[in-house]
């Protein structure tokens, strides 16, 4: 049985002695050098050349992966014997393609653990004075390669700029308020007429008490306009007076956001700097800020570099994108990707569709970033010109629909003879304006009479009728009238029912007439007016119990049948007689009595 070890210095091959030991405290068996060489012995060895073939080689160790120089060493040296192994995954890889029977378990571990201890005393020359130089350098060339380090690429410095860059913008802005809010007591004007922050705070760190600001020159700090506006404001300013001492301390604060913008601007160009070494393709396309913000977000530019350009376009955004998803709303369109300047150049309709290619050409550029060997920004060019070719078509489609210059031949109308010379583009002449349409109420529709009344065939009273041609088309104004008007005036509802009031109380006037005839006439001849009363009341009954129009025709006979009546007299008469009309709800019952004392009369005229 073999055993394979690796070292710094190249592969040890050992010839184990005594397999019976393995099974149980095979530790005690490497306590001494002595006892370990009769557990086992070295067969061969193979060293490594250089220190490329050694990185090589233990970075194939590290992906369990067999390399060449092990290959070989394996064939020359295993042909027919078992091989204890530490790595499960390489001995199957040996097992398959060498055909060498490789064993791996708890006994082997313990094994080469005990190997490892004893390593300086089994393997002669090799002093562990030499080893230990031998394994650190090998272990940082292992992790340099491990962690794809290189002095030009080192992502993560973008990462960390990139945070405290942001982190230095929100300190500045709050030390800024800060004096604004200070110095405001003292010198409130002062900060309507300065609006930058940085010139703000070393305009005050210069002039201190605004008294000064009259006698001071501030052409390094501020324009001339600027300048003379702030004398002037010194002298009318209505603030309050502040001591030394409340000076010294907003000077100090204006001299840390002084330094602060200082730092800043210098951390910005270290980032512009390593962006341009790391991601020069990136940086064409997005810029500094934006592409930074990106490889800090993924994390490094390998992991940026494994996103699609959907996931591009939206990175940043994916609150909101899952808030869509869930709300099942639309999703976002961009991410960190809107504040790139191509973005901010097109319309708002379409900086969605500029988004989407310019994700799709940055991921482009990211990949060749992070996996090309040449630092050249060759394709970002390529790529930036591309989507300011799209952007230019975008717009282009909107002016040629604009200007009318689509495709297609132009449609030439023929001449009209019918067009006026002063408005050519017009078949009738311009509508006048018309100013009865402003108002928002409706007006009342005018309806033909003549279309309501239906034609008949003449007959020969219509004929006498034609004759007074001014009486009929008096009517038909007053229908139309009445027809016209919803709701009837009071007036005329009052008159209506005066008339009918009337009407009423006349006929009472006259069936008591009759009355007092029949009953002059009962006195002559009873017996008579005993056989006649009865046909004389079944007419009575019909006539009263007749259709209403033979009443209407009855009460207008009585109102006067030769228009000697008005109506005035109509409605003096019955203010007269409103007493009688009262009377009027109560006329069955009258007649009933009225019956029954002509019966007494009947009966007392018999006896």
């Amino acid at each position: 049985m073999l055993v394979l070890f690796e070292t710094p210095a190249g592969f040890a091959l050992f010839k184990v002695l005594d397999e019976s030991k393995l099974d149980k405290d095979l530790w005690k068996h490497f306590e001494t050098a002595d006892v370990a060489r009769k557990i086992v012995k070295l067969k061969a060895f193979s060293k490594f050349e250089n220190t490329t073939e050694a990185l090589g080689a233990a970075t194939s160790l590290v992906k369990s992966k067999l390399s060449k120089g092990l290959r070989r060493f394996l064939k020359e040296q295993c042909e027919g014997e078992i091989l204890a192994i530490a790595d499960s995954k390489l001995g199957k890889i040996i097992s398959d393609k060498l055909e060498i029977n490789c064993v791996h378990n708890n006994a082997v571990m313990e094994l080469l653990r005990g190997v490892r201890s004893q390593l300086g005393e089994l393997i002669s020359g090799l002093a562990g004075q030499d080893m230990a130089p031998m394994s650190l350098g090998l272990s940082h060339s292992l992790s340099r390669y491990t962690l794809k380090f290189s002095s030009d690429k080192v992502d993560t410095m973008i990462v960390q700029a990139i945070g405290l860059l942001d982190d230095l913008d929100k300190e500045l802005n709050t030390y800024a308020m800060r004096v604004r809010e200070w110095y405001g007591w003292h010198f409130p004007e002062l900060g309507k007429i300065i609006q930058d922050n940085i010139q703000y705070a070393r305009a005050v760190k210069l002039m201190g008490n605004r008294v000064n600001g009259s006698n001071l020159d501030f052409s390094g700090i501020l324009a001339e306009e600027v300048e003379s506006e702030l004398k002037e404001a010194v002298v009318i300013s209505m603030g309050t007076e502040v001591s030394d001492h409340d000076l010294e301390n907003i000077k100090a604060l204006c001299e840390q956001v002084i330094s602060l913008s200082e730092y800043r601007a210098q951390l910005f160009d270290y980032l512009r700097s390593r962006m341009n070494a790391i991601a020069p393709n990136l940086t064409v396309l997005v810029g500094e800020l934006v592409g930074a913000r990106l490889i800090a977000h993924a994390g490094s530019l390998i992991n940026l570099a494994k996103h699609p350009a959907s996931t591009v376009q939206i990175l940043g955004a994916e609150k909101a994108l899952f808030r869509a998803l869930k709300t099942k709303q639309q999703t976002p369109k961009y991410g960190l990707i809107y504040h790139a300047s191509l973005i901010g150049q097109a319309p708002p309709k379409f900086k969605g569709k500029i988004s989407r290619v310019l994700a799709a050409k940055s991921a482009l550029s990211i990949r060749y970033d992070a996996l090309g060997e040449s630092s050249d920004a060759t394709i970002g060019i390529e790529h930036r010109a591309k989507v300011e070719a799209r952007l230019r078509q975008l717009e282009g489609k909107v002016l040629s629909r604009i200007s009318g210059a689509a495709k297609g031949k132009a449609k030439i109308e023929a001449y009209d003879k019918d067009r006026k010379k002063g408005t050519p583009a017009l078949l009738t002449a311009a509508k006048t304006y018309n100013p009865a349409a402003d108002s928002t109420l409706e007006a009342p529709q005018q309806r033909d009479t003549s279309e309501q009344l239906p034609v008949k065939k003449k007959r020969h009273h219509e004929e006498i009728a034609e004759e007074k041609p001014v009486e009929i088309e008096e009517v038909t104004e007053e229908s139309a009238r009445r027809k016209k008007k919803k709701k009837r005036d009071p007036e005329l509802v009052e008159t209506e029912a005066v008339l009918s009031v009337t009407v009423d109380s006349t006929e009472e006037i006259v069936r008591k007439k009759k009355k007092k005839n029949k009953e002059q006439v009962s006195l002559l001849a009873v017996k008579t007016e005993v056989i006649e009363e009865q046909p004389f009341r079944k007419k009575k009954k019909k006539a009263l119990s007749g259709p209403p129009v033979q009443e209407e025709q009855l009460k207008l006979e009585e109102l006067g049948s030769n228009g000697q009546h008005n109506v005035e007299d109509v409605v003096k008469k019955s203010k007269k007689k409103r007493k009688e009309t009262d009377l009027g709800a109560g006329l069955v019952d009258g007649e009933a009595g009225m019956e029954k004392k002509m019966k007494k009369k009947h009966k007392d005229a018999e006896s």
